[in-house]
């Protein structure tokens, strides 16, 4: 598994993933095309700029198999890092999501970014809760999130990759 800068190039991968009804079942169902290669534009200048984590999940295989990504937004008025991570249907079941959210939390610890990143995978959602156990972040609880105008209940998991031991 790799992991490389996302870019315009990747919006087919990008694309399909998010109009996928079953990849975005956990999510609200599948988003529409449009407004899709404007959001990946603004994901991509964010990478560059360097306020953003997006990696293409590179299998060994050397196909373009998912992302993941940590970004920091407001929530409830205060700044916060939230890691996320999707991984294409065909690969699924393969440790690749996995494998890719403990090497982004290895970097972090590494290179001293980030402060305690939290993740939020549906209540409902057993594989992604299982890689955020595996990769050591803490369950603190449940809650609601709002993904893209649509309203989550979401478990609320936490690590701080400068503190915890992988």
């Amino acid at each position: 598994m790799r992991l490389r800068d996302i870019t315009m190039e990747d919006l087919p991968l990008y694309s399909r993933m998010l109009r996928d009804a079953r990849m975005m079942a956990e999510l609200g169902g599948p988003l529409p095309a449009e407004g899709l290669e404007e959001k990946l534009r603004g994901i991509v200048r964010d990478v560059e700029a360097g306020r953003t984590w997006y990696f293409v999940i590179e299998s060994d295989d050397g196909d373009d198999a998912g992302t993941v990504c940590v970004w920091t937004h407001e929530q409830g008025g205060e700044p916060i890092d939230e890691i996320g991570w999707m991984v294409a249907t065909e690969f699924q079941g393969r440790g690749l999501a996995g494998e890719a959210v403990r090497g982004v939390l290895d970097r972090a610890r590494v290179e001293g970014r980030w402060g305690t990143i939290h993740a939020y995978p549906g209540v409902t959602n057993a594989a992604s809760n299982a890689i955020c156990r595996k990769a050591g972040f803490e369950l603190i609880g449940e809650r609601e999130i709002d993904y893209m105008g649509r309203t989550l209940r979401c478990n609320h998991w936490v690590s701080d990759p400068r503190t915890a031991q992988r």
